[in-house]
């Protein structure tokens, strides 16, 4: 299947994560809120909230939980909002 990262499609596989794809896509890291330093997904299970992502226009999505779907809109997110890139 594919799904589009930043507006790129990117392909994924059935069962895999959002958090999952993140990490194959270069420049898809969130910026951090206080040093603006790039993130990316780190523990995987829903603990350290650092796969925020913006899917399908709604902010703050835990990446690490959400399975990936046939054409899903995937963001990187800057902030505590999900401002985009």
């Amino acid at each position: 299947m594919t799904v589009l990262v930043n507006g790129i499609e990117t392909p994924a596989w059935n069962g895999e994560t959002v958090a999952s794809v993140l990490l194959r896509v270069p420049g898809a890291a969130r910026l951090s809120t206080v040093g603006h330093e790039p993130r990316m997904p780190y523990c995987q299970m829903g603990v350290c909230f650092e796969c925020l992502v913006i899917v399908d226009g709604i902010a703050s999505v835990q990446g690490c939980m959400i399975p990936v779907q046939p054409g899903m809109r995937i963001e990187s997110q800057n902030g505590p909002r999900g401002t985009g890139q």
